[in-house]
């Protein structure tokens, strides 16, 4: 049965200061490319015949991609509907400001049609991302694992929205630099493992 290894993006230097990147390019730190390099071991150990990978159109995601498929010598696939969550005019602001001056994460939990100046609303992200991930399952429903290599807030809006049928829980769903999680779509979607870290 294929499996999803969703796997968010090695450290960036907004990860280090709680700002918001969302669609903004950043590159991986140095902490980050060991994390990535760290990752590209564990997998090519665990899961030497992974089919295929996919990855967010974004640098640091396709940065972290780059490490792993180089060991297991496969060309990752870019997914444009895999980038983060595009919050416009607020992007770069920390999250600690978000929260207490533009009450964000209320807003659009409350209201998934809101959508900040300029950004996605939480229903655009869930559409895009769930529908990315439907289509890549659909490619490999023969095959073994396939790794998806995208951003922290996308994944998290895509488990809502599969596992409790809503992606109002979002938040629920918090990811490290380089944590892996498995997903399965069929027959109905589950996690075998969630946010798993203990290859770093």
């Amino acid at each position: 049965m294929t499996s999803l290894l969703l796997l968010r993006h090695g450290e960036i230097e907004e990860n280090l200061h709680g700002l918001w990147c969302g669609s903004t390019d950043s590159p991986l730190t140095r902490l980050g490319r060991r994390q990535a390099g760290r990752t590209a071991r564990h997998i090519s150990r665990l899961h030497p015949r992974l089919s295929a990978i996919y990855t967010s159109p974004l640098e640091r995601s396709i940065e972290t991609a780059a490490k792993i498929s180089k060991r297991l010598k496969l060309r990752p696939v870019i997914n444009d509907d895999l980038r983060e969550y595009a919050i416009g005019d607020w992007e770069g602001l920390p999250f600690q400001l978000l929260n207490r001056k533009y009450d964000f994460v209320n807003r659009c939990t409350q209201n998934p049609e809101f959508a900040p100046p300029g950004g996605e609303s939480l229903a655009e992200v869930a559409a895009r991302v769930v529908a990315a991930l439907r289509e890549i399952y659909a490619r490999h429903v023969t095959d073994d694992r396939v790794l998806v290599v995208f951003h922290g807030a996308a994944i998290a809006v895509a488990l809502g929205t599969l596992i409790d049928g809503d992606p109002k829980p979002w938040i629920k769903y918090q990811l490290a630099n380089c944590g892996l999680t498995e997903l399965v779509l069929s027959p109905g979607p589950y996690v075998n493992f969630f946010n798993s870290i203990h290859h770093l």
